[in-house]
């Protein structure tokens, strides 16, 4: 095995419970890309064995600290024990099965909507055994299709390309999944991310649960996509409104609020923030509103933006709140931290002059677990509150 020698920087980072090693920590290179390495610090102490990628800055995504084989049954093992630790209720068929890093199983993801598996291999390591990774994923899960949607960009950090389509079976233009009880149609090659948001799964129930504490329930969904909290909400809410930009999207949640027989849910397509400021200005209230917007702050330069536009929405969002209406707010910036995320809600509303009542600080669903050590695997903040 080729080995990749690192400075004490990267070595104390690994050994502190992280994963990756970045290039400005490499020492001594004898590997080529896409290889798995054996690591040792400038000492010639071994640290473990990680996936190595002569492209992106991240050098180096560790799989092991043990001197361990890795071979196919490794793999196997590993993949069907991240598979054992999800306990998804029988009302639901759509979840994260490989959830990366958080799963010990850096840069390969797999998501499950029915019988169709969707993979990305989003590091030189994991495509370079793409081929076998999916006969593994096929032995053990017995899927209709496996569709790779490799066609996130940081596959371009790589070297990679960007590809997308159906490696085993075949698999439908649309397909119809589950979501505690609820339909929904997706799109596997065509969706966002792989066709659906499935890391807010459960703070869509923890949504409907706080939308029956309020007195009235008129509700309104920003940046719905798909209309999922919209249609949860609508199951416990005499009328909901849901807004977003694209106008596919909205077709999408119209198409699946027919699916669910819903009828007192409206779709409509607006820029959030012009809705939300021209709601306020006709004086419309609502008794619950959730904001889901798209990260704002990709990247640490596009921060201070970012800022702006998350305390932009939610004071808007707080001026629109009945006493004692609810707030469901999320980011899924991973540069915004949960106590940043909790000022900005503090600042909006002192700006609104509202009291706001914390009821539940959440996070993504419990498929997309997150790694102690790796803050980079806790990404979505969720903060359920009442506006006084």
């Amino acid at each position: 095995m080729k080995t990749v020698r690192v400075n004490k920087r990267g070595a104390d980072r690994v050994r502190q419970g992280h994963l990756w090693i970045y290039q400005s920590d490499l020492v001594d290179v004898d590997a080529e890309g896409g290889s798995i390495v054996s690591v040792k610090d400038e000492r010639g102490n071994f640290i473990g064995q990680a996936l190595f990628s002569d492209s992106s800055q991240i050098a180096l995504r560790f799989l092991t600290q043990s001197n361990e084989e890795i071979d196919r049954e490794w793999w196997r093992r590993r993949i069907t024990e991240a598979a054992g630790r999800r306990h998804i209720p029988p009302d639901t068929n759509a979840y994260r099965l490989i959830y990366s890093e958080g799963d010990l199983l850096p840069s390969l993801i797999v998501d499950r909507y029915d019988d169709v598996l969707v993979v990305q291999t989003l590091s030189q390591g994991t495509d370079a055994i793409k081929p076998f990774l999916i006969e593994i994923l096929i032995e053990q899960f017995n899927p209709r299709a496996v569709i790779e949607r490799n066609d996130a960009r940081v596959r371009q950090l790589e070297g990679l390309p960007l590809i997308s389509g159906t490696v085993y079976g075949e698999a439908p233009e649309e397909l119809e999944i589950m979501q505690h009880g609820l339909r929904f149609r997706v799109e596997p090659l065509g969706g966002q991310k792989t066709g659906s948001f499935l890391d807010q799964r459960e703070n869509r129930l923890a949504a409907r649960a706080a939308a029956q504490t309020t007195a009235k329930t008129r509700a309104l969904d920003c940046f719905t996509f798909n209309g999922a909290f919209a249609l949860h909400l609508a199951q416990v809410c005499e009328s909901v409104i849901g807004i977003d930009i694209s106008s596919d999207a909205v077709a999408a949640a119209r198409r699946n609020a027919e699916l669910n027989g819903l009828g007192n849910v409206e779709f409509r397509e607006a820029n959030v923030f012009d809705a939300l400021r021209e709601m306020e200005a006709v004086g419309e209230r609502f008794d619950v509103i959730v904001l889901d917007p798209p990260a704002f702050a990709k990247n640490r330069a596009s921060l201070k933006a970012a800022i702006r536009g998350y305390k932009e929405i939610n004071l808007r969002a707080l001026k629109l709140l009945n006493p004692g209406g609810v707030l469901v707010t999320c980011t899924c910036s991973y540069h915004v931290s949960e106590e940043l995320f909790l000022e900005i809600l503090a600042q909006a509303a002192i700006d609104a002059r509202r009291r706001l009542q914390l009821m539940e600080k959440r996070m993504q669903a419990t498929d997309h677990p997150v790694l102690s050590g790796m803050p980079e695997t806790y990404y979505l903040k969720c903060v359920i509150a009442k506006a006084l």
